[in-house]
């Protein structure tokens, strides 16, 4: 797909480039730290809230559905409204629903509480890579969504040890009221920038497009304020989306993603799996047909069809989390599980991963301004792929070293990866599609999750019997038996890792040179 002109105006936004970075990096940080100290603490929420075993999956599964099906949406009204709103409205929604969560009687309520929760996190998670994309040119795009990054690692890492002290040492519900004062001294700071992107759209739609030099052979900008797909201007010009688009996207994410969440407790030849995943492809042949014959679709399937690019990047996305997160994951059971380790020693070598991630990101997005995003982005799939296979390959009762060089490898080829894809794809996408590229290739990411755990959970798990997944994701005591099972089927998920993550290499290959990764903005 070729380039339009990018153009050279600084927006008065633009101007306010790093204290945009700060603020949409703190949705980034706070989003990832929510979900691992839920995770912590959800063995003491489950008794003091008496939550059913149901109760207790929801809590975490709602969560991650409600921030799926509503990313691409959000992210179409926000190309169209402003992303800087839409990022503080989703900021207000999380931390009003944190109190929410914080004030829990009843599981039922906090699963309903923690999927409006998970809305403001798709307002957020939609917006916050689109702003750092719109506001740092692109010879310094790599750089600010490293930065980006980075935050969401940080969020990581420090989920585990600050959700262990809380619980240790006060109420389980302050893991949900820390949240607030974060989001209420963001909301002050970020204020006043409202005004500066109400100027910047009122500036885009006075000068319209802008045409291109007589014998030019560049295409003019992208204006802002041309309507993108997906949002048709009614008579009355206001902006109505594509309901039936977004219905469809709706039923087969949840199609999708309940299954792959639930499959290590349903197994996969259930009928609520089979019936699931069935549905989803029914949906997503009917979502397809829809998208391709409606006027002004949801979203704009050329993205993928004769976006190379794009469609490479974000597919390198969905093969990395199907392989790296089932890593993190699994890993932490096997050291508790099969080795012995507490939770403590367990949780300072996991570390190690989100560690490297932490620290190299913004070394590798810098990287990207300066070499293109096809070299470190294919090297960190390879990376991982190593790291992984090393996980594979473990004997019976390996040294711990072994096993910080495997996480090492998969958290370097993590920060290698993250911020040059996500340059890529962003700078694939014109301006005016920012956040739906964002809030898209979110959605895979999530999917990319879900068949993680789905796919290698059951592969580990398969040793375990029925109770398989309760043993892994719920803590319960296996047989000893079961135990040496579970290691025979951790090592073939890692393989399974190791491929899966080979692919990714694979397909980040073909997304072109520096030369065909000009941005579109």
């Amino acid at each position: 797909m070729e380039a339009p002109q990018a153009d050279t105006h600084e927006t008065e936004l633009a101007r306010h480039r790093w204290r945009v970075l700060i603020l949409s990096s703190i949705g980034m940080f706070m989003g990832t730290l929510l979900t691992t100290v839920v995770a912590v603490a959800l063995p003491v929420i489950g008794p003091a809230l008496r939550l059913s075993y149901s109760e207790a999956l929801w809590v975490q599964a709602i969560y991650v559905l409600a921030l799926s099906v509503f990313l691409i949406p959000v992210g179409r009204l926000a190309d169209k409204h402003g992303r800087l709103r839409f990022y503080l409205i989703g900021l207000a929604v999380f931390g009003v629903f944190s109190i929410a969560c914080a004030l829990a009687f009843a599981g039922s309520y906090l699963v309903v509480m923690r999927f409006l929760q998970g809305v403001g996190a798709a307002f957020m998670s939609s917006t916050s890579v689109a702003l750092v994309t719109a506001v740092f040119p692109p010879q310094e795009r790599g750089k600010g969504l490293g930065l980006n990054a980075m935050a969401g690692y940080v969020g990581l890492m420090a989920g585990p040890p600050i959700g262990g002290l809380i619980v240790g040492h006060a109420s389980w519900r302050w893991i949900f009221l820390i949240n607030v004062p974060i989001v209420v001294l963001t909301l002050v700071n970020a204020w006043f920038l409202l005004g500066a992107e109400r100027r910047d759209r009122a500036a885009a739609r006075a000068a319209g497009p802008k045409p291109a030099a007589a014998g030019s052979s560049e295409l003019p900008a992208p204006a802002e304020a041309k309507a993108s797909p997906g949002l048709a201007e009614t008579p009355k010009g206001r902006t109505s989306l594509d309901w039936t688009g977004t219905g469809l996207l709706a039923l087969l994410l949840a199609a999708l993603l309940v299954p792959l969440i639930f499959v290590p407790f349903w197994g996969w030849t259930s009928p609520r799996t089979l019936g699931l995943l069935a549905a989803f492809v029914v949906l997503l042949v009917a979502f397809c047909v829809v998208e391709l014959r409606v006027r002004d679709p949801l979203l704009d399937l050329d993205l993928v069809r004769r976006n190379r690019a794009f469609a490479a990047g974000t597919t390198a996305a969905f093969l990395n989390y199907a392989a790296v997160y089932g890593v993190t994951t699994l890993t932490a059971a096997f050291l508790e599980i099969t080795l012995d380790y507490s939770p403590q020693r367990a949780g300072l070598i996991m570390l190690v991963q989100p560690a490297f991630m932490t620290a190299l990101s913004p070394l590798f997005g810098r990287m990207s301004d300066r070499i293109g995003s096809r070299v470190p982005a294919t090297g960190g799939m390879l990376l991982a792929a190593v790291g992984a296979l090393q996980m594979g390959l473990l004997p019976a009762q390996p040294p711990a070293w072994r096993i910080l060089m495997a996480l090492s490898f998969v958290g370097l080829g993590m920060a290698a990866f993250s911020a040059p894809n996500t340059s890529s794809v962003m700078g694939a996408v014109p301006r005016s599609q920012l956040s739906l590229a964002s809030g898209f290739l979110g959605t895979l990411r999530t999917a990319g999750q879900g068949v993680s755990i789905g796919l290698l959970g059951a592969i580990a798990a398969s040793g375990l019997g029925p109770t398989g997944g309760r043993v892994l994701f719920l803590g319960e005591e296996a047989t000893a038996e079961a135990i040496s099972s579970y290691a025979d089927g951790f090592r073939t998920a890692m393989l399974v890792a190791a491929g899966l993550a080979a692919a990714g290499a694979l397909v980040s290959l073909v997304r072109g040179g520096r030369a065909d990764q000009a941005s579109h903005r």
